[in-house]
């Protein structure tokens, strides 16, 4: 089975809904990208759908954005 790709930006809200994501489907079922430590990333998140972060895209593709934390412009600045 894929994996669902959760991304976020490290601010508290993200942390938490990360905290939130593994205990709801396991940490062996997502992937957990924090573009503080992975700018590299951020176009792929784009090109999937996202909008802003927290998100968890699902692994049908399925874009899910959590408690608005912060805009993908946010982000990139």
């Amino acid at each position: 089975m894929k994996k669902s790709i959760f991304y976020h930006a490290g601010c508290p809200v993200c942390v938490s809904a990360e905290h939130d994501i593994i205990n709801l489907v396991g940490e062996e079922n997502v992937e957990i990208v924090h573009f503080g430590e992975d700018k590299s990333r951020i176009e792929e998140a784009e090109k999937t759908g996202v909008k802003s972060v927290p998100a968890l895209v699902t692994p049908t593709g399925n874009v899910l954005h959590i408690n608005f934390g912060a805009s993908m412009e946010d982000v990139k600045a």
